[in-house]
């Protein structure tokens, strides 16, 4: 029903920002509660924000939050993940994901998602 495409990684110094655009196909985007997640090498992949369908409420990881902000516009099916401050430890592939009918807590767990795009890298140096 849903096909994700993330965009916009790269290399960017340690203090520095970076915005990640996913592009969703299909006419049920609207529908879906919608998350970012990472992965860095070796590590579980972690949560690391996410919005409700209607842009009500959003949702961050205590390492992100203050630095990223998630956004999303129903109308161009795109969710957005604008990050300030980089820093090293932010180096991962970020994934977006959508969810369909999530709860306070299904919203920030990886496995609870239905759809996935392929990643991009984000990568900060010191």
């Amino acid at each position: 029903q849903v096909s994700l495409v993330e965009t916009g990684g790269g290399l960017v110094q340690a203090g520095g920002s970076l915005r990640l655009s996913c592009a969703a196909s299909g006419r049920t985007f609207s529908s879906y509660d919608m998350g970012w997640f990472r992965q860095a090498p070796g590590k579980e992949r972690e949560f690391v924000a996410a919005i409700t369908w209607n842009g009500r409420s959003t949702y961050y990881a205590e390492s992100v939050k203050g630095r990223f902000t998630i956004s999303r516009d129903n109308a161009k099916n795109t969710v957005s993940l604008q990050m300030n401050s980089l820093k090293p430890e932010d180096t991962a592939v970020y994934y977006c994901a959508g969810q369909r009918s999530s709860t306070v807590w299904s919203i920030k767990q990886a496995n609870r998602y239905d759809y996935w795009g392929q990643g991009t890298q984000v990568t900060v140096s010191s």
